[in-house]
């Protein structure tokens, strides 16, 4: 006893043990299989690092996440002790100083990941050392019912036969109780020792939003929590570095992590991340991050999760420290259907199972129940809701919507379930209830049953929100054994024969027009989301600027950019810079008047305007763009300038356009001089000088019977903004 918390304090620094840890160590320490349940930030690493520390040999760290390896092998080597990976990062050198040093006895902790670990020179290496014990993390890679299945992971069991009888640790922060069978039952460890530790986290607030205006919404919470370490979650690769390039435009220092990344770009903005050189880490879902940060204070979901396993696993990074933790999710049905389609070339039962996680998802983001107690609900954990109704530590329990007394209802899905022998999941029940004939309700022959077509007043929605939530109540629980299927509990019998009040919360609408990839600047049609009054104050101001300068009012700033400007308000020129379609230079050229008229507006009706969520276009500066504009400083030709980018020439001319009407002056003279001939060169000037606006479809119509070609407009238009607009 006295020698585990001597070691606790001297190597870690910790004067206590938190939670089970001491008793999980003392179960290693005695060379017993140890199954662990613990969520992230609860320290799960120590189960397995004391004991290694303390104990002859070295212990096999089995982990998927490389990133990780790296973070927990620093750590260690700080505390003094030595501890080494073994994975694909390694030369074959540094592969032997490692084999080496655990042979010699040197080595406290190899970390390994599950693919170097399936190689035979290192399972023949391994055979030859002294391992104390193999610690598996990320255990839930193991089983196919779980969010994160590895197959490297089914074969750990027969390798740690191979190189001897060794204790196991399994440890998780994410398993239901079907993934926790399947783990133990995989590992050969059913009798195993099994230390559960609650998955409530009490200091992290969970939020789920519509996803309408994100990018706005993300310049708005950042700012708002300046200074602060985050994580924002996107689906894609692509959808990552677009965060990322559009945070930075922003002035927020963000870099972006993914497995496409070159290893040494992802180790950097990792070590950037931990040594506070960024404050924002957007990553992909699908790749786990490897971060262990304790003073994360939010964790973003640009993308809807594909299950409440990784969701609650990477909101787990947030606040570790036990301080402040948000967790804001935006979400969107569209994201499921995206989810959906990624899954159809898998198996039927694969298809079969993703599509279950999934709808766990959406039900989640949808229901106006208590966050906390659905997330702890999957987890086979109950809640009480009162908790978090007191601290408000969910938007449902903030801003509960309103509820209704649904005990007939209830009684109806009870004896559904009931009455179909308890073999079918929550979509077959509703269709039951709602009297739907289709192929498997009639197969069945549950047509014919008493509760066939009982509720046939409401739709699927509705019924599964009621099945949810007495399910939630516990009158109904999941089947361990066949996922999906819904069992009736004692609970549930004794409610059809003394049955109580059932409130059933209406569930969110997360019904939006417009979703993450709302425009750079506000659309023009459709809904008026702009200040009608100040634009068309705006416009004044334009048409005076326009004859003050001799230029058609379109070259001053088009409609969008005005939009964009009743919108935010700027008061300043330099508000106005970020503005889409201004750039720099005519905020110099022709911003003054605008910026008056606005402060001048803004005062006179007591507007608070709304800085802090104006946004910059990442596009605007993006790579391909700089590039074109460091080409055409060069005078490259246009076309290979093209060439070089994988571009037609028509989608250069797009990006000049693009560059231009955001303020940036190109000089294309040298190019010009040897398509167009002088003649026709200001014939074209004159005309856009005078025209009404810029439409390419009204200067073909003039030049039509000249044989103008369209490429030598559009190269005169950008020659023309460039010179007037810019």
């Amino acid at each position: 006893m006295e020698k585990l918390r001597t070691t606790l304090k001297e190597v870690f620094g910790y004067d206590q043990f938190r939670g089970n840890q001491e008793e999980i160590i003392r179960n290693v320490l005695d060379g017993n299989n140890s199954f662990v349940i613990m969520p992230t930030g609860a320290g799960k690493s120590l189960c397995y690092q004391l004991p290694a520390i303390m104990m002859e040999g070295s212990a096999i760290v089995i982990s998927p996440l490389i990133a990780l390896m790296k973070n927990q092998v620093d750590q260690m080597n700080a505390f003094g002790i030595n501890a080494r990976f073994l994975n694909s990062t390694l030369t074959r050198t540094e592969i032997n100083v490692v084999k080496q040093e655990t042979l010699n006895g040197k080595l406290k902790l190899l970390y390994v990941a599950p693919e170097s670990l399936t190689k035979q020179e290192n399972i023949d290496f391994m055979k030859k050392a002294n391992v104390s014990f193999a610690a598996i993390d990320e255990a839930h890679c193991i089983s196919e019912w779980g969010h994160d299945f590895r197959p490297e992971y089914r074969k750990i069991r027969s390798i740690l036969n191979e190189i001897g009888n060794v204790p196991i640790i399994a440890l998780t922060a994410t398993a239901t109780p079907k993934v926790q069978q399947d783990i133990k039952k995989n590992l050969l460890i059913e009798e195993s020792t099994i230390f559960k530790s609650s998955f409530n986290r009490p200091n992290l607030y969970y939020e789920v939003r519509p996803k309408k205006q994100v990018k706005k919404q993300l310049i708005k919470y950042i700012k708002e929590h300046k200074g602060k370490s985050g994580i924002i979650y996107c689906l894609s690769r692509k959808k990552v570095e677009e965060i990322a390039d559009f945070l930075k435009v922003n002035d927020i220092k963000a870099a972006p992590y993914h497995a496409g990344l070159d290893a040494d770009v992802r180790r950097q903005n990792q070590d950037d991340f931990l040594n506070e050189e960024v404050d924002i880490i957007v990553a992909t879902i699908a790749f786990g991050m490897g971060i262990d940060k304790p003073d994360v204070r939010f964790v973003i979901h640009y993308d809807t999760p594909k299950s409440l396993e990784g969701y609650y696993q990477e909101t787990g990074r947030s606040g570790r420290d036990g301080l402040e933790g948000n967790c804001i999710m935006f979400y969107s049905y569209k994201d499921i259907l995206k989810l959906e389609k990624f899954n159809k070339d898998k198996s039927v039962t694969e298809r079969e199972n993703a599509r279950i996680l999934l709808d766990e998802m959406a039900a989640y983001a949808e229901s106006s129940e208590c966050r906390r107690r659905q997330l702890l609900h999957y987890f086979g954990e109950e809640y009480d809701t009162r908790e978090c109704g007191v601290s408000m530590w969910c938007d449902s329990c903030r801003h509960p919507v309103e509820k209704f007394e649904g005990k007939e209802l209830a009684a109806l899905a009870i004896k559904a379930a009931m009455q179909t022998n308890e073999r079918f999941g929550i979509t077959h029940l509703s269709h039951v209830l709602r009297g739907k004939d289709d192929q498997y309700v009639l197969s069945y022959k549950h047509d014919k049953l008493d509760t066939f077509g009982s509720g046939k007043d409401y739709d699927d929605d509705f019924w599964q929100n009621v099945i949810r939530t007495i399910t939630l109540n516990g009158y109904l629980e999941k089947d361990i054994e066949n996922i999906g299927t819904l069992k009736v509990t004692e609970k549930g019998k004794d409610f059809l024969d003394n049955p109580v009040s059932v409130m059933i919360s209406k569930k969110h609408d997360f019904t939006v027009d417009d979703e993450e990839e709302e425009s750079a600047a506000p659309a023009a049609g459709g809904g008026i989301a702009y200040d009608e009054a100040l634009y068309h104050i705006l416009k004044s101001v334009r048409k005076k600027v326009a004859k003050d300068k001799g230029l058609p009012p379109y070259v001053i700033f088009q409609d969008p950019s005005l939009e964009e400007m009743a919108t935010t308000y700027p008061t300043s020129k330099e508000e106005l810079g970020n503005v889409n379609g201004v750039g720099r230079g005519k905020v110099e050229k022709f911003g003054l008047p605008f910026v008056n008229s606005i402060k001048k507006y803004v005062e006179e009706n007591d507007i608070t305007t709304a800085a802090d969520v104006v946004v910059k276009s990442a596009g605007n500066k993006s790579k391909v763009k700089i590039f074109i504009i460091q080409q055409i400083d060069r005078k490259i030709e246009l076309d290979e300038i093209a060439e070089s980018k994988g571009l037609s020439f028509e989608e250069l001319l797009d990006e000049m356009e693009q560059i231009c009407y955001s303020g940036t002056k190109l000089n294309i003279d040298y190019c010009i001089d040897q398509y167009i001939d002088e003649e026709k060169r200001e014939e074209i000037f004159d005309y856009f000088l005078s025209a009404d606006d810029d439409s390419l479809e009204d200067a073909m119509n003039e030049f039509s019977d000249l044989g103008y070609e369209e490429e030598d407009l559009r190269l005169m238009r950008i020659k023309f903004l460039s010179e007037y607009a810019n």
